[in-house]
This record gives structure tokens, C-alpha cells and sequence, in this order.
């Protein structure tokens, strides 16, 4: 059991839905990045999906594709953002974080190296988007021999004969895209997204959560109602990039996570 999965115990007998915010480590530089990390437990966020900046986010939108160049710009490297979840372990808080991004910098690192320094830093999980069931043998299962989940991501586009190919090896959680194309391309539509949901959910007992296009509590909160929680990544990332202070990103993350909660 990995703390991504005493949560989902936890929500679930409790009768509420998770809430997942999305950052990019290093946004807007490292020391606001890592107060609004470091916050983001007591704002109502039950897994923190941590970007790792890289130079070629070929899966998001612009939103997410400039918070990583200044991020990038600012210095933010692999260490700096493990140094984050460090951080928030050093305060003893176990809200899960899952490490987003692309193979690039873990493979230039060295799986078994990488792998290690994450665990030990307090990373729960990996979603790296462009490494296919197919290459499962490269990461996947590695880190999942580390203790660590290995969350894959389903489409709009994943068809009954790839579901379950997407379905093997995940652990942790399904996330749901609910849209076809890049983060931050669309709102998210609860009608068009409940079937799906629902279609996953029969084949496979892990939570699914829903993310891409949610921006407000109350998008939030329909995504839930018909999933096991709702991310919100570009909504997030666009209030750190208008210059908002910590305080003020941290309140709209929670009137989001109580629009998933309410759910």
C-alpha cells in the first residue's frame, strides 16, 4: 500500500471524492514554487501532481508549456524539484505527490538512480505521458518494484481494444483526459465524461480521476460527481503565471478542492 492508496481508502470510506492539483516545480522560480507546494495540503489538496520541467512538454498546451520554460529559465533542475517534496515531507505532512512529466531527464539521470532519489524524497508516483504500455519494461515496472505507482493515462480516443493494454501495470489511479488534445485545450463536460468513466471503471478496480479542462469549483465539482476526484492543472498554473502570490493561488485551489469535496 503506497500513501496514493491509503488516500483513496481514506476518501472512500469517508464518502468524498479526491481533489488533485497540478504545479510545475519551479514556477515562477523555486522558492514561490515550493511555498505554494508546501501549501497546498492545508488548501484542501489530497495528491499534488508535481511537473517536472522539460523542453519539449509535447502532451500540454501553452499554459503549461510556459510555466515549464520559466521554470527552465529560473534554474529548476531534477534535483531542485525533488528538493520540493524533500521539503514537504520535512514538515511530516503524507499528502501523496505524484512526479508529471516526460522520460528525457529520468533516463538521462539513470532509472535505478532516479528511482531511488525519488522514493527517498517522498515521491508516491510517476505519470510520464510518453512512454506507452509498450515500453513498460523501461520504468513502469521498475518503479513499481521501488514501492512507487505507475499512473497511465486513458483518452477519449482509448477504445475497448486498448483499454486493457492501458489498464495493465497501472497502479495508484486511472487518470481520465477528458478531452482530445492538450492540457488547458477545452472544457470539460461531466455528460461526456461520465460514460467514459464509467466504461473505465468496468474494467478495473482503481479510482479514476478526470482532469484536462476544469477550471472552476463548480466544473469541479460535476467532474466528481461522476468520477473518483478531479484534477485541475492549467487553471492553477494560469493564476502563478498572472503574478498572484502564494496566498492568493492558495485560495483558489481551495475553493476548487471544495468544489470536488462537495461532490
Amino acid at each position: 500500500m503506497t500513501r496514493i492508496d491509503d488516500t483513496f481508502a481514506r476518501l472512500k470510506a469517508e464518502g468524498r471524492k479526491a481533489f488533485v492539483a497540478y504545479v510545475m516545480a519551479g514556477d515562477p522560480e523555486f522558492d514561490t514554487s515550493r511555498e505554494i507546494v508546501l501549501g497546498l495540503p492545508a488548501a484542501g489538496v489530497d495528491i499534488i501532481e508535481l511537473g517536472l520541467p522539460f523542453t519539449d512538454p509535447m502532451a500540454d498546451g501553452p499554459t503549461i508549456q510556459l510555466a515549464g520554460q520559466r521554470a527552465l529559465s529560473k534554474g529548476q533542475t531534477l534535483d531542485k524539484t525533488l528538493q520540493i517534496a524533500r521539503d514537504l515531507r520535512d514538515t511530516g505532512d503524507q499528502t501523496p505527490i505524484v512526479l508529471m512529466g516526460y522520460y528525457n531527464p529520468i533516463f538521462s539521470r539513470g532509472v535505478e538512480t532516479f528511482l531511488r532519489q525519488a522514493k527517498e524524497a517522498g515521491i508516491d508516483g510517476l505519470i510520464v505521458v510518453d512512454l506507452p504500455p509498450e515500453e513498460d519494461a523501461e520504468l513502469c515496472l521498475p518503479a513499481q518494484a521501488a514501492g512507487l505507482n505507475f499512473i497511465r493515462l486513458a483518452t477519449p480516443t482509448t477504445d475497448d481494444r486498448r483499454l486493457p493494454k492501458v489498464l495493465q501495470n497501472t497502479s495508484g489511479f486511472v487518470y481520465y483526459v477528458s478531452i482530445t488534445g492538450i492540457t488547458g485545450a477545452a472544457a470539460a463536460q461531466a455528460g461526456d465524461v461520465g460514460p467514459e468513466v464509467a466504461r473505465i471503471k468496468a474494467a478495473t478496480d482503481l479510482p479514476v480521476i478526470v482532469g484536462f479542462g476544469i477550471r472552476t469549483p463548480e466544473t469541479a465539482r460535476a467532474i466528481a460527481q461522476v468520477a473518483d476526484g478531479a484534477v485541475v492543472g492549467s487553471a492553477i498554473v494560469s493564476e502563478i503565471a498572472q503574478g498572484r502570490s502564494p496566498s492568493e493561488v492558495l485560495a483558489f485551489v481551495r475553493s476548487l478542492a471544495e468544489g470536488a469535496h462537495a461532490a
